[in-house]
């Protein structure tokens, strides 16, 4: 079996956050689904939980970070084409997400970065992989 992971998320309300990553074209995994977390399936081996704040706390002693003001972390996730990151980024956009910064065009690596709707911060990349050992990040 291969590693998978799970990214734990606090959102402030778990119905929006389904309905924003929905219309990004994602899906949830009903079986770890309820009123207070959601499993967000990215791929096979990708997951985030979105946790209320109230259940997130159940697994830190820390306090959960203020994303309107602090970042925790960026969510980089690869794309099989340039229109792949597009589509993505166009459609968090769309669903009220939150331009990061304008699109990131190295010829051989193409992104683009967003907030979603609790200002979780996500970047969508795609390499050209015939130029990637040529390339210096």
């Amino acid at each position: 079996m291969s590693t998978k992971i799970f990214v734990n998320l606090a959102v402030k309300d778990l119905k929006r956050s389904q309905e924003f990553f929905t219309k990004l074209g994602y899906s949830f995994n009903h079986q770890f689904t309820d009123e207070n977390a959601a499993c967000l399936v990215i791929s096979e081996d990708i997951y985030a939980m979105l946790l209320l704040p109230e259940f997130f706390k159940k697994f830190t002693k820390k306090e959960i970070a203020d994303t309107s003001a602090t970042i925790e972390s960026t969510i980089a996730l690869s794309a099989d084409s340039r229109k792949e990151v597009d589509d993505i980024a166009d459609k968090a956009l769309e669903a009220g997400g939150k331009e990061v910064r304008a699109p990131d065009d190295q010829g051989w690596m193409y992104s683009r970065s967003f907030e979603d709707l609790d200002g979780h911060q996500w970047e969508v990349i795609w390499m050209d992989q015939n130029k990637i050992q040529n390339s210096h990040v």
